[in-house]
């Protein structure tokens, strides 16, 4: 039988602090403006994601409570929101998974702010693929990945990544496969990681200028 309760939605975000986010943006365009398009990019996809859905921000660093909540509290009233673990992505991962499944979830699904194309219609493909596999995965073109959802914690897709690689999707499927998992994937998109990738979005009309 299919559950039918929404899957949770993990949504790992930094506060938009200058010279924390979007660093390689920075390097381009400034400070200034790459926090602009931060906050832009990461509102957007927490107004694109499903309604009844439920969603906790994971956010860091773990004093910027307040400061989340003033910002994101407005765009989507009814958000959770759970500092980050300490140490690297994989470990922040992991430990949001746990958190969502440890309050009852059947599914959860987690995603950052940084794919200008990730709205509804992917995410409903994601919680039809949970329906019927272990894992799914929304591979980014640089080889990583925008989204992963999962039926069940596994830590072990996590540990010992070599994160911000182009390995790390194919490192994460052979962790999926070795723990006899198994997984459907989305379609490619891009993030929004650096000036080039950003004015690809622009010229795509998949953002704001």
């Amino acid at each position: 039988m299919t559950d039918s309760a929404p899957p949770h939605i993990a949504l790992l975000l930094k506060a938009p602090q200058g010279g924390a986010v979007k660093t390689r943006l920075a390097a381009t365009l400034g400070e200034t403006e790459a926090t602009r398009i931060y906050r832009w990019l990461a509102g957007r996809q927490l107004t694109a994601l499903p309604r009844n859905w439920p969603i906790t921000v994971y956010f860091d660093p773990p004093d910027a409570r307040d400061q989340m909540a003033r910002w994101l509290g407005r765009l989507r009233p009814g958000l959770r929101f759970t500092p980050q673990c300490p140490g690297d992505l994989g470990a922040r991962l992991a430990g949001a998974f746990a958190a969502e499944f440890a309050q009852g979830a059947a599914r959860v699904i987690a995603i950052g702010g940084d794919c200008p194309e990730l709205g509804g219609v992917i995410l409903q493909s994601a919680r039809q693929a949970l329906e019927t596999s272990d894992a799914v995965l929304g591979p980014a073109d640089d080889g990583g990945y925008y989204l992963i959802g999962l039926k069940a914690p596994c830590a072990a897709l996590f540990a010992g990544i070599a994160w911000s690689t182009p390995t790390v999707r194919a490192e994460t499927k052979a962790r999926l496969r070795a723990n006899l998992l198994s997984y459907a994937e989305l379609p490619v998109l891009e993030d929004v990681d650096d000036a080039a990738s950003w004015a690809r979005a622009v010229a795509a009309g998949h953002v704001a200028a």
